[in-house]
Formats: C-alpha cells, sequence, structure tokens
C-alpha cells in the first residue's frame, strides 16, 4: 500500500480496522460493542496526558517528588512530548473511526452534514 497516497476517513478507517482485527486476535482481545466506546475513552485520557506534558502543565517526568528524590520512573521528555502528543492524536483519531465503523456511521457523509455544510458561508 502507497502510505503517501491521500487518505479518506473511509479508507482509513478501513485500514485501520484491519490493523485493530490483527490486534484483536493476536492478544485475544473481545472486541465487543462496549469495547470500541471503552477503548477510545481510555485513548483520550492517554491523548489528555500526552498534552498535560507537552504544555507543562503537568509535573515533568524526572522531578524531584516532595521528599526531593527523583521520581522512580525519572527520564526526560524527549522533543518536549510533541511525538508523543503526536501519536496519542493518532489513536484517538483511529479509535474515533473504529467507533464509527462498529456503530455503521458514516463519517465521510456525517462530516459533510455536520461541518462542511457551514463552507457555503465561508465564500459568501
Amino acid at each position: 500500500m502507497d502510505d503517501d497516497a491521500p487518505l479518506t476517513l473511509s479508507g482509513l478507517g478501513e485500514r485501520v480496522e484491519a490493523v485493530s482485527a490483527l490486534y484483536a486476535r493476536k492478544f485475544a482481545v473481545d472486541r465487543d460493542p462496549d469495547w470500541f466506546m471503552l477503548k477510545l475513552a481510555e485513548e483520550v485520557g492517554e491523548l489528555t496526558q500526552a498534552f498535560l506534558v507537552a504544555t507543562g502543565r503537568t509535573r515533568p517526568r524526572g522531578a524531584a517528588s516532595p521528599s526531593g528524590a527523583a521520581a522512580p520512573d525519572a527520564t526526560a521528555v524527549p522533543d518536549d512530548g510533541a511525538s508523543a502528543l503526536a501519536d496519542e492524536v493518532a489513536d484517538v483519531l483511529a479509535h474515533l473511526l473504529l467507533l464509527a465503523r462498529s456503530q455503521g456511521v458514516d463519517v465521510d457523509a456525517a462530516v459533510r452534514r455536520k461541518w462542511l455544510v457551514w463552507e457555503a458561508e465561508l465564500r459568501g
């Protein structure tokens, strides 16, 4: 598959579904209807944590604990957390597409109906 080819939401949804199904088989994960929503919520939490790190709104990894000792997981945050933030954005998008597919939502059509309908006012 050409990774430089333009993506559509529906095409990306098909690709992440294939990867998610592989993951489920490999690790014996039961992707029942609740799993898609719960996994998305988990990923949103991870995105929130990555955002807090990237924007300096949480104790940096490796910062001293109240006792003055370095935290047990003391590691520097590479690139100020930008790559971790990008990874979590990708996870949330992928899991949102998986949830939509599991519920029969046509994301392309929904975005056109809900958001892109307003583009007419941008031109007018």
